[in-house]
């Protein structure tokens, strides 16, 4: 998880840890308040701060994002009896059939950013992911699945081009495709929030949704700062960096979700190629203003690894990237180089000019 803490010169937000909020915060303003509320959702702890001068209003946002992410839950959650497992028991009849409303723009931006990111994003893997059970939250006694079912999924290539969508009609020409947004809908709907509280007249804000945020404004008369954990060491801050505005901080890493099986780690980032675990990198934070795209870009670039990332990052429009490779290599392009921080001492470090 992350945490951000509102600290007397500025918001230090240290990804992928718990939250603990600083009691010595100072507020935004002569009259402005710190609000903040916690929201569980998506299988993690989101958590909202809105600095504003109307209590009110931040009870007003906060009640509409509860609403709000409790109906995206429910209705994007592959596991629940819900519109998307409806959708996922069509799509193998090879029928047409009607799509709720909510999915096609989740569907569109899938398919737009698995072509951008030479199909490494890719939402239609939804039975290898259950075949891999990282939802489960039990890490003992875990172990790969059997290589031949693995093998057959991998064979059977499912992906979002093989989805053809009409309006409002979906079909699929490859029964294999099972959705599964994991890697997206989070960063969808802080998107969206944002925006929500922007249309309530709130101007400085932070989402921070289990180690993924986006900021609204800046702090005070500067931007927010954003701690970013070291992939081995959760204590640890390995760099830190600066956003305002509407930007997006958003960090892949194979720490989340993981177990150990005879010797060997395995994550839950999984590389549609292979149909095991992506092993090339530790993490990956990318920075964009859309937090969908940042979200999806992340998980591409870590399954790219450090030998292709600046292609696929180019390619999907991110220009601020920095990974940590398997080995605890980092890199990064120039222009994330010029805003970030290293706090790590003695790893090797990599620009590449490439992006």
């Amino acid at each position: 998880m992350k945490t951000y803490y509102l600290a007397v010169i500025s918001l230090f937000i240290l990804c992928a840890c718990d939250a603990t909020p600083d009691n010595t915060a100072e507020t935004a303003s002569p009259t402005a308040k710190k609000y903040q509320h916690a929201i569980l959702s998506f299988g993690t702890v989101i958590d909202v701060t809105v600095l504003s001068t109307d209590e009110a209003l931040a009870q007003q946002a906060f009640n509409t994002l509860d609403e709000d992410f409790e109906y995206w839950h429910r209705v994007w959650n592959p596991w629940l009896n819900g519109p998307l497992a409806r959708v996922n028991s069509l799509i193998p009849t090879k029928a047409a059939f009607s799509l709720p409303l909510h999915l096609i723009p989740l569907i569109r931006q899938s398919q737009d950013y698995y072509q951008q990111s030479e199909g490494l994003f890719n939402p239609a893997i939804g039975q290898l992911i259950n075949l891999w059970r990282f939802h489960e939250h039990e890490k003992d006694n875990k172990q790969p699945p059997d290589k031949q079912q693995i093998d057959a999924l991998v064979a059977a290539n499912p992906s979002m081009q093989n989805l053809q969508l009409n309006n409002i009609q979906l079909q699929s020409d490859n029964e294999s495709v099972q959705l599964n947004f994991g890697a997206f809908a989070k960063g969808f709907a802080i998107q969206r929030s944002i925006q929500t509280l922007k249309k309530l007249g709130i101007e400085q804000a932070v989402i921070n949704a289990g180690g993924d945020l986006k900021v609204l404004g800046q702090h005070i008369d500067r931007a927010w700062r954003i701690g970013i954990r070291h992939p081995r060491d959760k204590q640890t801050v390995i760099a830190s960096v600066e956003a305002s505005n509407e930007e997006s901080v958003f960090t892949s890493g194979d720490y989340e979700r993981y177990f150990i099986f005879n010797n060997t780690r395995y994550n839950h980032i999984l590389d549609p190629r292979t149909g095991y675990s992506a092993n090339l990198s530790q993490s990956v934070t990318v920075i964009d203003n859309d937090a969908g795209l940042a979200d999806a870009a992340a998980t591409a670039l870590f399954v790219a690894g450090p030998e292709h990332w600046h292609r696929i990052a180019q390619k999907m429009g991110i220009k601020f990237v920095m990974l940590v490779a398997a080995n605890g290599d980092i890199h990064m392009n120039p222009a994330m180089a010029q805003r970030i921080q290293l706090n790590s001492q003695g790893a090797s470090v990599t620009i590449s000019e490439k992006l």
